[in-house]
């Protein structure tokens, strides 16, 4: 006969903070797809390898710039959630940074209190709930794309027009003074060491966690390509900033051909490669035009001048193309610097990429990234190490 006393007794809950680990919510500052800019790339690749471990996810997307719910993301997750972002807030008011504030529906609070599974909060952006105390018994974890106030600093000091400057300033100090909300965080997955040092340091439970990223195997080719390329979204003043720098000190010393490509490029860039015949802007291609362009060039310049997080562009040239020539910022404590040739002055960065061009690149450079790149950044073994934060922290 079939008893009846688990009907007559209390009904059980699951314990408070013991989430099921199957299932993540993942609350991401923008949409990411296409994956067409680094943090998309990212949060994209990211969805894509938990998918695969099986990790049901349940995703919360804010949209803006005219962005529409992407049906190729929601086919990697259980439950798609879009909210639009706030924008009409002013970006020179009050103490919480911009970033933040725009990104606070209660509707996506509503969501997240439906069940009891961890949290990823993606970049500091959609951590407005954080501090709430309806989730203080949720696992919660912060991937932290970069140091946010550095950054947004780092984008003042690129930029050309004073109101928007005057924006970066102040919404890098409010992002300094609101950073501590990450102490509410159980853990932090920061995207370089540089990064994860700096976490630690101020927060502590911080761990390394590489960039995600569409790489699946080194695609580089042997042999030779004859011309230098600088890829980048133009549109971007740190990118902006880096191509004119190329374009003004370093690619008039060569006499190979040079192609910057990216979308967008400003009209201070377009006016100073016109000076130089073999310099050449290739704007507003499409992902795999981009991609044929790192594969097919002999070498591939990066420049920054902001080492904050890692540089996906620097991945990407790594993964599918030839020699790969930059400066300091772009590679230090990102486990990459064996990989590259390095120098920070105009003359001597010339110098290497003609002394590039004497040397095809051979199988055995293939097979130094390939031993190199996929110990730290595989995909699978990283989104592994992801979902033991919210197991190790519960």
């Amino acid at each position: 006969m079939k008893s009846t006393i688990e009907n007559d007794s209390p009904q059980t809950t699951k314990p408070v903070g013991r989430p099921n680990i199957s299932h993540v919510h993942i609350i991401a500052f923008d949409l990411p797809y296409p994956p067409d800019y680094g943090g998309a790339t990212d949060i994209f690749h990211k969805i894509r390898s938990l998918h695969d471990l099986g990790i049901n996810i349940i995703l919360h997307v804010f949209l803006y710039k005219g962005k529409m719910p992407a049906p190729a993301l929601e086919a990697l997750t259980e439950k798609t959630h879009y909210y639009y972002r706030r924008r009409f807030v002013n970006p020179f008011f009050g103490s919480t940074p911009y970033v933040v504030t725009t990104r606070n529906s209660e509707q996506l609070l509503r969501n997240l209190l439906l069940d009891e599974h961890p949290i990823l909060f993606e970049g500091l952006h959609t951590t407005a709930y954080l501090g709430r105390p309806e989730l203080k018994h949720r696992t919660m974890v912060v991937r932290a794309h970069n140091v946010e106030h550095n950054y947004y600093r780092a984008l003042g000091e690129a930029e050309r027009r004073w109101i928007k400057q005057k924006f970066f300033f102040l919404e890098s100090k409010r992002l300094r003074d609101y950073e501590p909300i990450l102490q509410k965080a159980h853990a932090i997955a920061a995207i370089s060491p540089m990064e994860t040092a700096y976490f630690e340091k101020t927060y502590g439970q911080s761990h390394y966690i590489p960039a995600f990223h569409s790489n699946s195997k080194v695609m580089s080719l042997p042999g030779r390509g004859d011309y230098v390329l600088y890829h980048g979204n133009l549109s971007i003043p740190e990118n902006d900033r880096a191509a004119i720098y190329l374009v003004n000190e370093v690619f008039p010393l060569l006499s190979q051909p040079c192609i910057v490509a990216g979308s967008n490029p400003s009209a201070v860039l377009l006016h100073a490669a016109a000076k130089y015949p073999h310099i050449q802007i290739k704007a507003n291609l499409t992902a795999e035009e981009i991609f044929d362009l790192v594969r097919n060039a002999h070498v591939n310049t990066l420049v920054t001048f902001q080492s904050t997080g890692i540089k996906l562009k620097l991945l990407n040239a790594l993964y599918r193309g030839r020699h790969v020539v930059a400066n300091s910022p772009m590679v230090d404590e990102t486990q990459l610097e064996d990989l590259c040739k390095v120098s920070d002055d105009p003359k001597t960065m010339a110098h290497i990429i003609k002394q590039c061009f004497l040397e095809p690149f051979e199988p055995a450079n293939i097979e130094a990234r390939e031993k190199q790149l996929l110990n730290t950044f595989d995909n699978a073994e990283n989104a592994k190490k992801l979902m033991a934060l919210f197991e190790t922290t519960i």
